[in-house]
């Protein structure tokens, strides 16, 4: 149990001995305090509850703290108007550490109903090199499922990859007009762009090519031997490039059901959409209008055209007889509903597509998925220095390898002037782990839905809220166990942890708040209040390291020392890791 509950608890055992009738016993609650100045922890039940009771908030604060039975954990004072602060004692702090320190998770609270969660992340398209607005999708899934798996959830991580539609009807041409074999055995996601950009760039020049490209496709959709052994390998040769990059991300999935998994189902949908009279045809196509159950405002099958609400359909079946992706999705959901026994979907998407979400959510209620939480988790865009969203001189979006390399070699510029390192290997793979994780952490550390300026020099920096400052806090709390005594850091004990200076318990203060801060990203699905929260542990870390000599200390001192050392190197590890971001051991 937390420290917040357990005050919460007392809290309502006093009011309870008091007679005060608490109608609500969930706006009864203790809180961390904003301002450390009045204490650790504070609570507003005296001013919720006096009206009620028709007593003056500060009297009864008073009679409150004289029922509260709290002497040998904190000490209660009245502040304002009937505030009640909480401050605990060393002791406490001290029991609070060694529970934490003794504990394989780090005292995280699992949830007390786990749920199946699916996540839709990432989804590049097949054939094509990942750019830079993939990292955003990439990083924000791949922590938002380690963070629900550590708090007790079961996870299914699907990279619902774009695998089929008209890319496919360029590629196959381009291939059969000219493939380069070496390249695809070297580089193959980029002689397939090569391919895509060829057909594409010639398909503009040329009407006729456009229709060839679409003849291939159709070709492909037909089950053209030749075509559908072009495109099975492919997805093989994407596979493999894909994969690479998520192995130097750290990422990885349960399953790879792309779009052409569903292929079989498309076709039946949209019977039964229409059978339940939940889609209609117009204009030769096939599309889902809207209940008319809500204002149009609020209705995302509505649009508002000069002045007047129109119809906004989603269309299902186009005109010539071919679904699309938004039919694509509707079967996805029954599928992860009905095989999988999703409670919950997150789809991580830029926020661009929140009207498709907006009509797919509505769709899937329609047709009966009403209990499960469909959820779009949008975010925002990364700009250039400019200000504007990054783009290549030529005018696309760089790719995430490209990206990735220039951090990297960013960080060994850092590394080169700064590293106790000595060989060049060593160097090499320090710049390649703080390059690629500089990135990841710049992504996390902001609010999603936050547009952010790309800045490799400030994103490699040792200084600032930075991922190398991390790095370097945590290096710092592990350099100490090296100098110690054999055998010491393997029998150390949190038996006789004692906190005498406020540094220590500033700093024990913060590493207790890892469980609720890992819980509070959920909550709005913000990677970014981790992120912040170690930059604070590392900040209280590094004071409490200048105030309080460790080595130099002795017996009780030294031993309690260590083990805060400890206890903060694991917080900042393990917290990292959440984050899928891993530490160095030496810098």
């Amino acid at each position: 149990m937390t420290i917040p509950k357990l005050l919460s608890g007392k809290l309502l055992a006093a009011l309870e001995a008091l007679g005060v009738e608490v109608p609500d016993s969930s706006r009864i609650q203790v809180a961390t305090a904003a301002d450390l100045r009045f204490g650790d922890f504070q609570s507003n039940a005296a001013m919720v509850l006096a009206k009620a009771v028709g007593k003056n908030p500060r009297a009864l604060a008073e009679e409150i703290t004289g029922e509260l039975s709290v002497d040998e954990l904190c000490e209660v004072s009245i502040a304002g108007p009937g505030f009640l602060n909480f401050t605990l004692k060393p002791d406490a702090w001290a029991d609070l550490a060694k529970a934490q320190w003794e504990s394989d998770d780090l005292l995280i609270q699992q949830v007390e109903t786990p749920q199946t969660i699916v996540l839709d992340f990432s989804a590049p398209n097949v054939a094509k090199p990942m750019h830079i607005g993939h990292i955003r999708s990439t990083i924000i899934g791949e922590c938002l499922s380690r963070i629900s798996t550590a708090l007790g959830h079961k996870v299914i991580k699907d990279n619902h990859i774009g695998d089929w539609g008209t890319q496919f009807g360029m590629v196959t041409w381009a291939w059969k007009k000219g493939v380069d074999e070496a390249q695809l055995e070297e580089a193959p996601l980029q002689e397939l762009l090569r391919l895509y950009r060829s057909a594409s760039d010639a398909s503009k020049e040329d009407e006729a090519i456009k229709d060839e490209c679409r003849s291939e496709l159709v070709k492909l959709q037909q089950g053209d031997p030749e075509n559908t052994a072009i495109w099975t390998r492919c997805l093989e040769l994407s596979r493999r490039g894909l994969d690479a990059m998520y192995d130097r991300l750290g990422v990885s999935f349960d399953h790879w059901m792309g779009e052409s998994a569903y292929n079989d189902a498309l076709a039946p949908l949209v019977e039964k959409l229409k059978a339940a009279d939940l889609a209609r045809e117009s204009d030769g196509a096939v599309c889902v209008f809207s209940s008319e159950a809500v204002k149009p405002k609020a209705d995302p099958f509505k649009i508002n055209r000069d002045g007047e609400w129109q119809d906004y359909p989603m269309m299902i079946q186009k005109s010539d007889g071919a679904f699309n992706y938004a039919t694509t999705d509707i079967a996805t959901v029954d599928f992860r509903v009905n095989e999988w026994q999703a409670d919950q979907i997150w789809y991580v998407v830029d926020f661009r597509q929140g009207g498709h979400f907006e009509q797919l959510f509505d769709v899937s209620t329609r047709l009966g998925f009403d209990q499960v939480n469909l959820v779009h988790v949008a975010f925002g865009t990364i700009l250039g220095k400019d200000g504007k969203p990054l783009k290549t001189r030529a005018g696309d979006l760089p790719q995430l390898n490209d990206v990735l390399n220039d951090a990297v070699k960013a960080a060994r510029a850092v590394v080169d002037g700064k590293s106790r390192l000595d060989s060049d290997e060593e160097k090499a793979a320090l710049a390649e782990l703080i390059g690629v994780n500089s990135v990841k952490f710049t992504e996390l550390s902001h609010h999603r839905m936050s547009d952010y300026v790309f800045d490799l020099e400030k994103m490699v920096a040792l200084e600032g809220d930075t991922a190398p400052y991390l790095f370097y806090s945590y290096v710092r709390s592990r350099s100490i166990f090296r100098k110690l005594e054999e055998g010491v850091a393997e029998n150390l004990s949190a038996d006789n942890l004692a906190l005498t200076e406020p540094a220590e318990i500033h700093l024990v203060r913060m590493l207790s708040r890892y469980g609720d801060q890992v819980s509070l990203v959920l909550d709005d699905y913000r990677p970014n209040l981790l992120a912040t929260y170690l930059l604070e542990i590392a900040r209280a870390f590094h004071s409490f390291f200048e105030a309080c000599p460790v080595l130099k200390s002795e017996g009780q001192t030294r031993e309690s020392r260590l083990v805060i050392c400890d206890l903060t190197s694991r917080v900042l590890r393990e917290g990292l890791n959440l984050l899928a971001i891993d530490v160095p051991e030496r810098m």
